[in-house]
């Protein structure tokens, strides 16, 4: 240290293979030797910066990983768990606040954390109680303090002594209707003779019984009518343990009573119509769980809570109970909602960029959250969008009256019904489902200089969840497409299509007429509750989804009996439409390992396999798979990867050629939080797609189960993450680690061989890759 001052050594890296990561290099460099050189000035006389903690037990029945919960104070935090980086920004802004800079370096880095014994005595306090409710009776922690300089590291060694465990179990209840209710449901109960003396499992039968007694009528009843009594003097650290459930008392009434079980009476409904936005009756009564003259169930009103909260048309709800004054077991029922605003228009303005043609972009979109005042939601989206596209070769300003730009222009209208619209569905399922009943109809127009294409749909489709939305399901029950080309300009057609040198069987299927009805089911489940935008983000959760779809069988079980017409490629055809056939299935696993607050593993599998028969020799163009990108090997850009070992021609991306029947993808993913609310992230990807079938046009991209293992490309990078919670923007880096498209270990093995142009991909995107 010099002055006060940091000395911060730039040197020139000489190593060729080096230079594309020496920025990175310098970043960290220089943050680490600030947060190393600069904190003591912002640490006070007599005091020491929190370094780190740890905490140690003697004993596997405890384990520090669940202790962390009660440490009071944590240290700094540190990328990727190495080096207190984000301190670094704090300790570059000088003492004087009131200077903007200094503030906004404060505002987006991390203070010092101070040691403070007070809290560190809380936390010894706090791991000795939880030690303790785990049957550890006689455990206790140290304290021990280790100074260096001005820096302090705290560790909490826990010994725990010898765990209790239950001898015996009695019951004293006094009301014999709740003894009955709780033995019919013995086998559910977490006591057992031998369990360990925890209190924790205690404090879950209390609520385990307080559930079940409240689903069967007990409205007045809480979980501190049910207590434990529990003699430790027995030998052995063992315990004896009694349940006592008492009768009602309240301080108003001291004298007990047996617990009364309620019943529901009249339901009524109230609708805030402040918003001019009415809603029918009959609509929350469908969504209504409570039912008149069952015995009040607590389950019931959470359930009428949630099947509320899925119509876009309410805003909030309450459920109040009311004791009828004549009927002293009985209980009036009140439903309140206020609404939604009804009307929202959006507008929004899009740049694009299409291999270096330039425009732009405009969406208009209107929702109508309550259509027919039964909380149907009407959407229509309306969009234009306009590329000036460079001179194409042998393409005139005009040919005829054909523009020389790009020009797209679409609407889709589509309507949700707020149940499940279908014959046969019981009350319970519509009512408890939150289903969704959508049809959608979809119209877009592309004009290029080369073709034009339009591009017709419908479709109906149900969507409903379970499980607090833990689990949901999607069925495409028909979803038509009709893709049709009005024009395609005669060179083109001459050069890519009818050209014996250069037809291409892929490129010629995409620029044909073609029909497209299909069905499809999605079903897929996250271990916890979703919760906005950024999902299982920085938790222990997994998720699971799976898809199936399959398209032209009930078209070809009609078509193919009455021999009816064939095109020239031989496909039977409808209207003189040629239709596709295929049936395709995905799956995806991801699991996230939270190590801290501020550091997380995420992995991903995905496996996806599409196969084209009957009727079809080669998948739609927008049912194929593509590799690399913001959500795949990012080490290639997007469309840049496969299928197999093929590559385009002199190395350039073939977005058509590059494209395949089977997806593999395999990804690994270190998150850590930064600073403010920058996150940021380390992380290996790997994968391919390949054909199914032999292609002349894709050679090295067929998948052979002895081959396909040498064809799985490999990626690394790093990536920057602006975390609000409620959505991410997310900028990675990717470099080749493993090429398949080469077969010379100098091409093949570019994590040997580096070159930064050839090697490098950048992405933006919204949202967490997985």
């Amino acid at each position: 240290m010099i002055n006060g001052k940091c000395p911060i050594i730039l040197y020139f890296c000489k190593v060729k293979h080096l230079r594309t990561l020496f920025p990175v290099f310098v970043l960290l460099s220089v943050m680490a030797m600030v947060a190393g050189c600069s904190v003591s000035r912002f640490i006070p006389e007599g005091e020491y910066l929190l370094n780190d903690v740890k905490i140690r037990a003697d004993e596997k029945g405890v384990s520090p990983s669940q202790m962390q919960g009660y440490v009071q104070q944590h240290p700094n935090s540190r990328w990727f768990s190495a080096v207190k980086v984000p301190m670094g920004p704090y300790l570059l802004s000088g003492r004087d606040t009131t200077r903007r800079i200094n503030r906004f370096l404060q505002r987006i880095g991390q203070a010092p954390v101070i040691y403070s014994q007070s809290k560190a005595m809380k936390t010894r306090d706090n791991i000795e109680a939880a030690v303790r409710n785990m049957g550890f009776l006689q455990a206790n922690v140290d304290l021990l303090e280790r100074k260096k300089k001005f820096k302090l590291n705290a560790l909490y060694d826990i010994h725990p002594g010898v765990r209790y465990t239950v001898a015996s179990i009695e019951e004293d209840i006094k009301d014999e209707l709740i003894r009955h209710i709780i033995d019919s449901t013995r086998n559910e109960s977490r006591l057992s003779v031998g369990m360990p003396f925890d209190l924790n499992e205690l404090d879950a039968e209390r609520s385990r019984i307080n559930h079940l007694l409240r689903n069967q009528g007990y409205y007045q009843f809480n979980k501190e009518f049910v207590r434990f009594e529990a003699d430790t003097t027995l030998m052995g650290h063992q315990v004896a343990l009694s349940m006592v459930i008492d009768n009602y008392r309240t301080p108003q009434q001291p004298e007990r009573r047996q617990h009364r079980q309620f019943y529901v009476g009249d339901i009524s409904f109230s609708v805030d119509s402040s918003s001019h936005n009415l809603l029918r009756e009959n609509v929350l009564r469908v969504k209504n769980a409570i039912q008149p003259g069952e015995l009040y169930n607590e389950r019931h009103v959470q359930e009428t809570y949630g099947n509320l909260s899925s119509l876009g048309a309410v805003m909030n709800s309450t459920v109040t109970m009311i004791p009828d004054t004549t009927d002293s077991t009985r209980l009036h029922t009140l439903v309140s909602v206020s609404t939604n605003k009804r009307h929202t228009m959006n507008a929004e303005v899009e740049g694009t960029n299409t291999s270096g043609d330039l425009g732009a972009a405009v969406v208009l979109s209107y929702q109508n959250r309550n259509l027919f005042r039964g909380s149907e939601l009407l959407s229509v989206r309306l969009r234009g969008a306009y590329e000036a596209i460079k001179k194409l070769e042998g393409y005139e300003k005009k040919e005829g009256s054909r523009n020389q730009n790009y020009i797209e222009y679409g609407a889709e209208v589509s309507l949700a019904f707020p149940d499940f619209k279908f014959p046969g569905v019981s009350r319970d399922f519509r009512r408890n489902s939150h289903a969704i009943s959508e049809v959608s109809l979809m119209y877009n127009s592309q004009n290029r200089p080369e073709f034009h294409r339009r591009v017709v749909t419908g479709a109906w489709r149900y969507r409903w969840s379970q499980m607090n939305r833990q689990r949901q399901h999607k069925i495409d029950l028909i979803d038509l497409n009709y893709v049709f080309m009005p024009w395609i300009s005669k060179k083109f057609r001459e050069d890519y299509l009818d050209n014996v040198t250069s037809r291409n069987s892929i490129l010629r299927y995409n620029y044909e007429n073609l029909f497209i009805m299909k069905w499809g089911y999605t079903f897929s489940f996250t271990s916890q509750p979703l919760s906005g935008a950024t999902g299982n983000y920085g938790t222990n959760a997994y998720s699971i989804r799976f898809n199936i779809e399959s398209a032209g069988n009930l078209l070809y079980g009609l078509t193919k009996p009455f021999s009816t017409n064939r095109n020239s490629e031989g496909q039977y055809t409808l209207f003189n439409i040629a239709y596709a056939q295929y049936v395709k299935g995905d799956f995806d696993f991801s699991k996230s390992f939270r190590f801290s607050p501020d550091n997380s593993l995420s992995l991903h599998f995905g496996l996806g396999i599409a196969y084209p028969y009957g009727n079809s020799s080669i998948l739609p163009y927008e049912k194929r798979y593509f590799s690399g990108g913001a959500n795949s090997v990012r080490g290639w850009s997007v469309r840049g990867l496969g299928p197999g070992s093929f590559k385009g021609a002199d190395g350039r991306i073939d977005f058509i050629n590059q494209t395949g029947d089977v997806k593999l993808d395999m990804n690994l993913e270190y998150r850590a939080h930064l600073f403010w609310k920058i996150d940021g992230a380390a992380y290996v990807d790997a994968g391919n797609i390949w054909t199914i079938r032999d292609y002349v046009d894709q050679p090295g991209g067929q998948f052979r189960f002895d081959t396909f293992w040498r064809q799985i490309a490999v990626s690394y990078g790093l990536g920057i993450r602006l975390n609000f919670n409620y959505f991410i923007l997310r900028l990675d880096s990717g470099m080749k680690a493993i090429n398949p498209a080469y077969s010379d270990s100098r091409h093949h093995y570019p994590i040997i061989h580096p070159h930064f142009k050839r090697d490098f991909a950048l992405h933006f995107a919204v949202g967490l890759p997985f």
